[in-house]
């Protein structure tokens, strides 16, 4: 639940509740009563490429497939007179 603060605290208070923000806490700032903004840390970016290396270890870690053997079941299980 975020805490209010009134727009004065924030700017008298800026660095001490900038910290509090950087360590997780997040702020409703209220001008006359009314609220106005949300100060609340931003989360952590999400990673957008994976590195070769960890794709290489989850690969070596499944099982091994027999390519001809796979084609057979599948031709057993799909007509392909169509």
């Amino acid at each position: 639940m975020p805490r209010t603060i009134a727009q004065r605290e924030l700017r008298n208070d800026n660095a001490k509740v900038i910290e509090a923000v950087a360590a997780g806490e997040s702020f409703v700032v209220t001008r006359n009563g009314v609220p106005v903004a949300e100060l609340r840390p931003i989360l952590a970016p999400r990673r957008t490429s994976v590195p070769k290396s960890a794709i290489a270890a989850f690969v070596g870690t499944g099982s091994h497939i027999d390519a001809k053997r796979l084609r057979a079941d599948l031709d057993s299980l799909i007509d392909q007179s169509l």
